[in-house]
C-alpha cells in the first residue's frame, strides 16, 4: 500500500481544519443568537414587569384615603374636597367603546368583503394601500380635523351647545380604527381556502350565500381579533379623544353633552397634581386600570388566534 504523499496529507489537513474552523463559527454564532434572543425576551418581560409593578405599588396607594366603593362607584371627582370617585371615567371609557364599536364595526366588515371578495385586483391593492396609509395618520391629526370640522358641524345640526362629548370622540376614533379592523378582517378572509368558496358555487350557490354562509363564518376568529384590537386601541387613544370630548367629570350619554374618559382624565390632571398627593395615586389607579384591560384584550386576541388556528 502506498504512502499519501506529505503535500496530499497536508491538504487534508488544511481541509479538516478548515472545516473545524467554519463549525466552530457556526456554533458560536448560533449559541450567541440564542443567548441574545433569550436576554431580549427576559429584557422585555422585566421592562413589563417593572411597569405593572410600579404603577400598581402607586395605584394601590389611593386606598389609603379612598374606600373602593367610593372610587368605583362615586361619581363625584371634587380632589379640592377629597372626593375621588372614577365611575364617570370608568363607564365613559367603557360607553365611548361601545358606542365606536356599534359605528365602526359593520362598516369595517362590509369594507373588508368588498376587498376580499368582490372589487377587482386592481381597486383591491389601490384600497389596501389607501387603508395602509390611514394607520399610519398620527392621531392628533384625527383629534385636529375632529376640533375644527366635525364639533362645528354637530353643535349645528343637533342645537348642542358646545358639540363636544361622546359622539365627537367616537366619530373620530371610529376613522381612526376603522382602517386598523378592515385590514385584519381582509386578512382573515383572505385565508378562508378557495376550495370552499368554489364547493359553494358547486352546489349552485351565490356570491352572496358565499360570503354569508361560508366566508363570514370560517373567518369569525380573525373578525373577532380584529374588532378586540379595535376595541384596544379605541381604548387606549388619549389625544384625539382630548380634543373633542370636552374634559368635564360629568355624565354623557346623551352624546353631546361634554364628558370624559380615562386616558383624557389622566393627561388633562397629570401635570397639575403632586406625586405623593391622593389625587396622583387615583391618577395611577387609573392608569392601572387602563393597563389591566389592554393586557386583558392582548391575551384574549391570543387566544382567539390559536383557537382560528386549531380549528
Amino acid at each position: 500500500m502506498e504512502k499519501q504523499s506529505p503535500d496530499w496529507t497536508d491538504a487534508m489537513n488544511l481541509l479538516t481544519a478548515h472545516r473545524q474552523s467554519r463549525w466552530t463559527v457556526k456554533y458560536t454564532a448560533d449559541r450567541f443568537f440564542r443567548f441574545l434572543c433569550l436576554g431580549s425576551v427576559i429584557f422585555l418581560g422585566a421592562v413589563l414587569g417593572a411597569i405593572v409593578l410600579f404603577v400598581s405599588e402607586t395605584g394601590f396607594l389611593v386606598f389609603r384615603d379612598v374606600s373602593l366603593s367610593e372610587f368605583f362607584f362615586s361619581p363625584h371627582w371634587d380632589p379640592e374636597h377629597g372626593k375621588y370617585g372614577a365611575a364617570v371615567f370608568i363607564a365613559g371609557t367603557l360607553y365611548l367603546t361601545l358606542v365606536t364599536l356599534l359605528i365602526t364595526t359593520p362598516i369595517s366588515i362590509c369594507v373588508a368583503v368588498f376587498i376580499a371578495e368582490i372589487a377587482p385586483p386592481w381597486l383591491r391593492q389601490w384600497l389596501r394601500t389607501l387603508l395602509d396609509l390611514l394607520v399610519g395618520i398620527p392621531s392628533i391629526v384625527y383629534g385636529y380635523l375632529g376640533a375644527t370640522l366635525l364639533i362645528p358641524w354637530i353643535r349645528e345640526h343637533t342645537g348642542a351647545p358646545v358639540g363636544d362629548g361622546f359622539l365627537a370622540a367616537a366619530l373620530v376614533l371610529s376613522i381612526m380604527i376603522l382602517p386598523t379592523i378592515t385590514r385584519i378582517t381582509d386578512d382573515a378572509l383572505c385565508a378562508v381556502p378557495n376550495e370552499w368558496r368554489e364547493a359553494n358555487y358547486a352546489l349552485g350557490g351565490t356570491t352572496f350565500q358565499m360570503i354569508v354562509r361560508v366566508v363570514l363564518p370560517a373567518a369569525k376568529s380573525g373578525i373577532a381579533a380584529a374588532v378586540i384590537l379595535g376595541m384596544a386601541r379605541a381604548i387606549g387613544e388619549t389625544m384625539a379623544v382630548v380634543m373633542v370630548i370636552g374634559n368635564v367629570a360629568q355624565w354623557g350619554f346623551d352624546l353631546v353633552t361634554p364628558s370624559s374618559v380615562l386616558t383624557s382624565h389622566i393627561v388633562m390632571q397629570i401635570l397639575n397634581v403632586d406625586f405623593q398627593s391622593t389625587t396622583n395615586h387615583a391618577l395611577y389607579m387609573m392608569a392601572l386600570l387602563l393597563l389591566m384591560i389592554s393586557i386583558s384584550l392582548i391575551m384574549l386576541i391570543r387566544r382567539l388566534r390559536l383557537k382560528g388556528g386549531a380549528s
